[in-house]
């Protein structure tokens, strides 16, 4: 994900204030153990999550209440038209238990 230049501070304002529901939908859903990371030089999100299941945070999105986030995310970050962030997938080269 991307998030826009000199929005760091808002975004993590944001987030550490996350909506109970959406935090509830995401645990109830699978997602747990979730992180995101910024790369300062480039403003590119990183976000990792333990799931079970094969549904991702990011497949939720027909929901109302991940709508909602997504438009109240939508000023300070690359989304698609919907209002979904704009996301790379990321290919493996390595893992290690």
């Amino acid at each position: 994900m991307q998030l826009k230049p000199g929005c760091k501070e808002e975004y993590r304002k944001r987030h550490d204030a996350i909506w109970p529901e959406l935090k509830a939908l995401l645990k109830d859903n699978g997602v747990s153990d979730y992180s995101i990371f910024l790369d300062e030089e480039t403003n590119i999100l990183f976000g990792v999550q333990q799931q079970t299941g094969e549904q991702s945070s990011q497949d939720l999105g027909t929901l109302p209440i991940v709508q909602r986030w997504w438009a109240y995310m939508a000023d300070i970050m690359d989304t698609n038209e919907d209002n979904s962030p704009v996301t790379r997938p990321l290919v493996q080269v390595f893992h290690m238990d």
